[in-house]
């Protein structure tokens, strides 16, 4: 998944906590939370599971693959567009773009869509704000967020790649160090992954 499970947890209790303020009143933050992670999580495994079914279909054509010298990345990006197409799925993955998070922009406009959707559909909540405005203001929000994560990201494998010998990167020791210094950096932030009262993102 293009990210942790935990921050996906964070990252909807943040949007929910934040909406709370002044868009929308409910009678318990978690229950927004829940449903906003439980669409997240959806839309995210979806990606998982194009990724699997594209690299099924070129294991085929590797034989192929290698005597044409086509790259293989090249090649998996063509059938995945294929996959997405048909199923009308918009990439979650970024490719190319220069924009600071992990999932690309158009995916985080369509979550922002469905996100928005789902908040009429949660019991208790009652939306105190046109609901594009809700809209904006969860598309603001989820930008905020990723455009931090991604910075956390980055500062973890900057401190793997400071260490005087190196490290493969997925190795074993390349991802146990990436854990310990996403979550070091992530508390540096103020966010506290392994506790269910992180403190907001300012």
């Amino acid at each position: 998944m293009l990210l942790p499970r935990t921050f996906i947890t964070y990252m909807a209790r943040e949007i929910a906590h934040r909406l709370a303020k002044d868009a929308i009143s409910m009678p318990s933050e978690a229950l927004v939370q829940h449903a906003f992670e439980e669409v997240i999580i959806d839309e995210l495994s979806l990606e998982d599971e194009i990724n699997v079914e594209a690299r099924e279909l070129l294991n085929q054509y590797t034989d192929f693959l290698r005597q044409e010298r086509i790259p293989y990345q090249e090649m998996f990006w063509k059938v995945k567009r294929n996959i997405l197409a048909e199923r009308k799925v918009v990439s979650a993955q970024p490719r190319g773009e220069k924009e600071g998070m992990k999932i690309a922009r158009d995916k985080v406009t369509e979550l922002s869509h469905k996100l928005a959707a789902k908040l009429p559909r949660v019991s208790g909540v009652r939306v105190k704000i046109p609901w594009n405005e809700v809209r904006l203001r969860i598309l603001h929000e989820m930008r905020d967020i990723l455009t931090k994560e991604e910075a956390i990201d980055q500062l973890a494998q900057e401190k793997i790649r400071s260490q005087k010998r190196d490290i493969p990167e997925g190795s074993e020791e390349w991802t146990l160090l990436y854990r310990r210094y996403y979550e070091d950096e992530m508390r540096r932030f103020g966010i506290d992954l392994e506790s269910a009262s992180a403190a907001p993102v300012h």
